[in-house]
């Protein structure tokens, strides 16, 4: 149901996965270089029925094989 949500009306998803461990999903989110990721999470993330709380991950480079 959140996943649902995130995708829907979030138009920065790139992808959600639910998970096990301390969290139940981890989301992904691609923001223009010139966001305000403090506002995005606060008035649009956090915002979304159901989120408690959320830990936010700042990633730079992608790396692959």
């Amino acid at each position: 149901e959140v996943a649902n949500y995130i995708i829907e009306n979030i138009a920065e998803t790139s992808e959600v996965y639910s998970v096990s461990g301390q969290w139940d999903l981890l989301a992904k989110f691609y923001l223009k270089d010139v966001s305000d990721i403090g506002r995005f999470i606060c008035d649009d993330l956090q915002a979304t029925p159901r989120i408690r709380d959320t830990f936010t991950i700042d990633t730079f480079n992608a790396f692959s094989a």
